[in-house]
């Protein structure tokens, strides 16, 4: 997770609901989907998101006759190969012959200043 201070392009805060790290720009948390802010004075309605990535799966154990367990893990790179985050979003087991299906997406909202910095 960046670090960015109030205000500024990627400044994050807590959801108080599922204690997700979310944009603070959200109106919405993309975690629970519970609202963040109602009738906010300053607040603009929220641009559309676009899902400039989705991706959807299955697993299913090769091996029919015994249990196995999974680990599900999302990782963020920079275009230099460095590491911006690494996070364990959930782990489980299958039993013989259970299937799992997940699916995962990375939506782009347009930034919006949230404050202006006009001086006379």
């Amino acid at each position: 997770m960046s670090v960015a201070r109030a205000g500024t392009l990627g400044a994050t805060r807590i959801c108080p609901h599922c204690k997700a790290v979310v944009l603070q720009s959200a109106n919405i948390c993309p975690g629970c989907q519970h609202h963040l802010r109602f009738n906010s004075a300053n607040a603009e309605p929220q641009a559309e998101s676009v899902s400039a990535m989705r991706i959807e799966g299955s697993i299913q154990h090769a091996l029919r006759e015994e249990s196995c367990e999974y680990c599900v893990v999302v990782s963020i790179t920079n275009e230099r190969g460095e590491k911006i985050a690494r996070q364990v979003v959930g782990v489980g087991a299958l039993q013989p012959g259970e299937k799992h299906k997940y699916s995962f997406s990375v939506d782009l909202m347009p930034a919006r200043t949230a404050f202006s910095t006009k001086r006379n």
